[in-house]
């Protein structure tokens, strides 16, 4: 089980970050992004998970700067209220937070990864803060980043029936960045939600994103 911290980004704005630490020593760092739901009970499970695979995971609220323990689940009206504070984001701002994070989990080598809308936060991170690798779940809003440019490895995990990010822009990353792997699963989007077992979340796809992604930090972020 993980603990509430509190970050210090570079703005002097104070936020919440849930941690979760391996039994041991870690053997790296990684950033957990949440979705649009913020950090939630699904969030602090990918954290924890992380951490029993050996790996020291921070999940940063990326919603504090607009509301305070801003957490939903996944009725009709707890996505109406997060998709609400999704489009008020400050995206200028959301760079600060993930590097409050980083800051934290250094001396380690740090990765990213992020889900929907933290699927699109991983990528800018990826793009513009000093980590060592990056993974994108059905980042969202790539459409209108991919023409930023990873500085470092960096891999993309896409979903074939996904209703926000049409195949075509799938393949417009690919004509745009044909060095970074663009994985396409036949899931829909959010299929790596095990607590949505009855809409999105697709084990198979879930499973084999993981693999690759782990595979990914195990190469440049492991020690």
């Amino acid at each position: 089980m993980g603990q509430m911290v509190t970050l210090t980004a570079a703005d002097a704005h104070g936020l919440a970050a849930y941690r979760a630490s391996p039994a041991g020593d870690p053997k790296g760092g990684v950033v957990i992004i949440h979705e649009a739901f913020g950090v939630n009970d699904h969030i602090r499970a990918v954290c924890d998970d992380y951490a029993g695979r050996g790996y020291a995971a921070l999940a940063p609220a990326l919603y504090d700067r607009q509301q305070r323990q801003a957490a939903f689940g996944y009725d009709d009206d707890a996505m109406s209220r997060a998709l609400a504070l999704r489009r008020t984001l400050d995206w200028d701002k959301v760079p600060l937070d993930v590097e409050a994070a980083v800051r934290m989990l250094r001396p380690l080598r740090v990765g990213a990864v992020g889900y929907c809308v933290g699927g699109s936060v991983a990528w800018l991170a990826a793009c513009r803060l000093p980590i060592e690798a990056a993974a994108c779940y059905y980042a969202s809003d790539i459409a209108r980043q991919m023409h930023e440019r990873p500085r470092c490895p960096t891999i993309m995990h896409f979903a074939e029936r996904d209703r926000f990010i049409p195949l075509g822009v799938v393949e417009q990353f690919r004509a745009a960045h044909p060095d970074i792997p663009a994985h396409v699963y036949p899931a829909e989007h959010g299929f790596n939600c095990w607590h949505r077992p009855e809409t999105s979340y697709h084990a198979p796809s879930a499973a084999l994103a993981l693999e690759r992604t782990l595979a990914l930090f195990d190469r440049h972020i492991a020690r």
